[in-house]
């Protein structure tokens, strides 16, 4: 008898090997699919999550594009005939309470008064903004800007 013809008392059990990433098969003791089932693996964080969450402005650098200013309500001076008598004090608050501007996000937005219409009646304007023509005719009325 020749040393290649010796046999083994006991037969060798040989595993089938399936799956990749070592000798325990399929999943590899990695469960199912996933994100702790991949190589690397590593938990995200929380709050990355709460990052990504919150809405950010486009554009250049970190909210760069933030509304600079309010644009100012008009208001036409056509309007303004019916419910102001001659020599009323107009200011944006007595125009709010007759509801001719709205307040934004609570506040009083700044009021600009365009000629829409005539004017008949001498008022007179505090706190308000004009255009060129609306201010003509307010003085043309006999009405006074402040």
């Amino acid at each position: 008898m020749q040393y290649h013809q010796v046999k083994r008392k006991t037969k060798r059990i040989k595993s089938v090997q399936v799956g990749r990433g070592g000798k325990r098969g399929k999943t590899s003791g990695r469960g199912h699919k996933g994100q702790k089932a991949r190589a690397g693996t590593r938990i995200r964080p929380e709050f990355r999550d709460v990052i990504k969450s919150v809405p950010k402005l486009r554009g250049r650098g970190v909210n760069y594009n933030k509304p600079t200013k309010a644009s100012a309500k008009t208001v036409a001076l056509g309007d303004l005939n019916d419910l102001f008598k001659k020599g009323d004090k107009i200011t944006p608050n007595v125009l709010f309470e007759k509801g001719l501007v709205r307040k934004v996000s609570g506040k009083m937005p700044k009021i600009k008064i365009v000629l829409v219409g005539e004017i008949k009646i001498p008022l007179v304007f505090r706190n308000c903004l004009f255009s060129e023509t609306a201010k003509k005719a307010v003085i043309e009325a006999g009405g006074e800007i402040k």
